[in-house]
Order: structure tokens, then C-alpha cells, then sequence
């Protein structure tokens, strides 16, 4: 094949027909739709990143790398936790004791989830704790709220509140709620409402007292791991059988599965307008084709091959939907830049925890759009390349 003589027909055909000006023009809006479509995905795909990797951010601040839990009630002990804090000097251990209750104040009653932990260990796991709480101390039967809770009941700071616990005691001849004031010391916010409307922090001591807990028992452990994925498998060797461990990922599994499953699905969604462009590609060099019928049949019967006259159309789709690409990529990667630079897309801060436009392109997602767009061009350009073959030089010669 006479790959010169084949670039030469392709830099011909690509240039401007003043005679067809409608098959310049097909091949022109293939090309922007290539580009429009390559530039959309890859800006997606850097969105859908950025919230999955903000949203992951609240979740992990809140949820605890890694919670050990006992299989069979006191499992969980001081001695387990002396004997990990030995093994494992590296993490960091803070132990809790939790509980369901009702805060009530005047008619308003809220729900929330109670845990007791050692404050000066928890500030060292738990950021959102140790920016709000600041050099405040939380004594016996003092507590902290998040912002949701706070706002719902009017609580004011260093102001009481009744707690209705589930846990019932002997009154007469009835059994009645336990009930217990507490004084709120302040509030947090994480930036995920489901968590400050429901989460309330006091002392260890002081639930353990109300629960009647043994002094060396926890609900559980929350331990902070930079790697918990891997760090758990080592963990889970360490652990008696009637102790358990759970990474923060395991507990939001639904979570992250709609996400992951809401990404892939905008993907394919986005790609479809890769696949519509494409087939101006098709259409474009079909017109070209039927319109070059003649000298097609010419350069057949000079001794050009039928391999090099599919050559020609291919490279001639290919180079087309190549340069979109480039092109899309560029203004792509261009416009995450801008969106990331300039705050041109301002997000309310109370719903999404940031009021700047998330923005996240991996390595992996970039090289599937590109991928996903070269094998969408390649084919969209094989069948025109095939059909210009079929042509019949005597009978076309003859006729026209």
C-alpha cells in the first residue's frame, strides 16, 4: 500500500468543496459534536469525583476508620483495649458506650444517638469534636450536640435538657424511662444533616452511670488507620472470636454503591453523545463516498488497490473524530481549571459542607472517556472505509 498516495486523497477530501459544501459541513458537526461530547464527559467525570470524594471526606470524619464491636455482650473490655494499644501503637483507640435516646425540651422532643467517650482521646480521631469543642471541657453529665438538634429544640448554651433513655426502672408497680438533665456545653456541625440531628457526645462516665455499665466495659472501640482496608485484615487476626471489626466503608456500603452505580450510568448516558456525533462521521463519509463514486472508480482502474482506497476512508473518519478528541480533551481538562480557578459555580455550603465546585479527574476514568471514544470512532469509520470498495468500476465508468 502506497501510504503517501493515500494521505495525498485524505488531504484532498478534508479540504473545503466549494462545489458540496454540505459534506464539508457533516464532517465540520461531527467533529464539534466529538468535542462537545469528550469535553462534556471528562468535566462530568471530574464533578461526579469531586462530590464522591466529598461526600467520602464527612462520611469517614464521622463514621471512624475502623469500630471493633462485641459479639456477645462485655467482650469488649479495658483489658482488650490495653492489649491492642500494646500490639498496635501506631493507631489510634477511642472507646465509647452508646445508646439510644430522647432529648426533650418544653413540648419539642427529638431523637438522637448518645455516646459516652473519653473527650481529650476522641479530639485526637475525631476533627469535627476537636474544632468545635476547642479548649472547652466537658465534666460529668455535660454534653454536646450537633447543629441540628441545637437548632430543632432552642437549645441555648449551658442550658438543660431532659434525656429520655430507653432503658426502663421499677417505679411502684410500672416499669418508668429512665430520665436523665443534662447541660449542653455547645454544638458541632459536620456538614451532613442526618448526623447533626441525631449525634450527641458526653462523658464515658457519665453513661456508664446511667446504663449501670461496668467500669471496664465499652460498647465498643473507635480506632483512626491512614490504610483501615488493609489495616483491618491485620486487626481481625488479632481479635478474640467474640469480637468483631467494621471499616467505615463496610457501614456505608448502599451509600457508596448508588453513587458508583449513578457515575457509571451518567457515563454511559454522556458516551451516547459520542455515539450520535459518530454517526455524522458515518453519514459524512458516506455522502462523500457516493459523491466520489467517479473518481473512486478512476483511481481503480489506474491500479490503485482496493485496500488503499479503504485506507482513505478510514484514515479520513479516523482523523476527523481524532482531532475532536484532542480538541475535547483540551477544552475538557481546560474547563476543570476554570470551574476549579474561579468560583463560577457557587454551591450552598449548608447542604453540600463546601461552597466551591468539587472537581476530581482520576487517571482511570480520563483514560476510559478517550478509550471509550477511539473505539466509537474506529468503528463508525470502518464501514464507509468497506463500503467504498463495493463499488463496480466497469459500471460506474459506463454510466457516469
Amino acid at each position: 500500500m502506497d501510504k503517501n498516495f493515500v494521505f495525498y486523497i485524505v488531504k484532498r477530501y478534508l479540504r473545503f468543496d466549494k462545489d458540496q459544501p454540505f459534506i464539508f459541513l457533516s464532517a465540520l458537526l461531527a467533529f464539534l459534536g466529538i468535542c462537545v461530547g469528550v469535553m462534556v464527559l471528562i468535566i462530568a467525570m471530574a464533578i461526579m469525583n469531586g462530590f464522591d470524594k466529598e461526600f467520602e471526606k464527612k462520611l469517614f470524619t464521622m463514621n471512624y476508620p475502623l469500630t471493633i464491636y462485641p459479639k456477645l455482650p462485655g467482650a469488649v473490655n479495658q483489658h482488650l483495649l490495653e492489649n491492642l494499644e500494646k500490639k498496635f501503637s501506631n493507631f489510634i483507640f477511642s472507646p465509647y458506650v452508646t445508646t439510644q435516646a430522647i432529648l426533650k425540651k418544653g413540648d419539642i422532643m427529638e431523637g438522637g444517638i448518645l455516646f459516652g467517650v473519653d473527650f481529650e482521646k476522641e479530639k485526637k480521631i475525631n476533627d469535627v469534636i476537636k474544632k468545635y469543642l476547642g479548649n472547652k471541657k466537658v465534666e460529668k453529665f455535660e454534653a454536646i450536640v450537633g447543629k441540628g438538634i441545637y437548632d430543632r429544640l432552642y437549645i441555648n448554651e449551658g442550658e438543660k435538657v431532659v434525656f429520655i433513655f430507653t432503658k426502663s426502672e421499677p417505679g411502684g408497680f410500672t416499669l418508668s424511662p429512665l430520665i436523665k438533665r443534662f447541660k449542653i456545653k455547645g454544638y458541632f456541625k459536620s456538614g451532613l444533616i442526618a448526623y447533626d440531628k441525631a449525634y450527641v457526645y458526653t462523658t464515658i462516665d457519665s453513661l456508664r452511670k446511667i446504663l449501670r455499665i461496668k467500669r471496664d466495659e465499652f460498647s465498643g472501640i473507635h480506632i483512626y488507620s491512614k490504610n483501615p482496608q488493609e489495616d483491618i485484615k491485620i486487626i481481625k487476626k488479632s481479635l478474640p472470636k467474640n469480637v468483631g471489626v467494621v471499616g467505615w466503608w463496610q457501614q456505608n456500603g448502599n451509600f457508596f454503591a448508588a453513587l458508583t452505580m449513578e457515575k457509571r450510568a451518567l457515563f454511559i448516558v454522556l458516551m451516547l453523545i459520542i455515539l450520535i456525533a459518530a454517526l455524522n462521521i458515518v453519514s459524512s463519509l458516506l455522502m462523500t463516498v457516493m459523491n466520489r463514486r467517479k473518481e473512486i472508480a478512476l483511481l481503480l482502474s489506474l491500479g490503485a488497490t482496493k485496500k488503499e482506497i479503504k485506507a482513505i476512508f478510514f484514515y479520513l473518519g479516523s482523523i476527523i473524530g481524532g482531532l475532536g478528541i484532542i480538541f475535547g480533551s483540551i477544552l475538557g481538562l481546560l474547563g476543570i481549571f476554570i470551574l476549579g480557578k474561579f468560583d463560577i459555580v457557587k454551591l450552598p455550603p449548608d447542604v453540600y459542607g463546601t461552597s466551591k465546585l468539587p472537581l476530581d479527574l482520576s487517571i482511570i476514568d480520563f483514560n476510559m472517556i478517550i478509550f471509550g471514544a477511539i473505539i466509537i470512532i474506529l468503528f463508525s469509520s470502518y464501514y464507509p472505509a468497506k463500503k467504498a470498495t463495493d463499488i463496480k468500476v466497469i459500471d460506474v465508468l459506463r454510466n457516469e
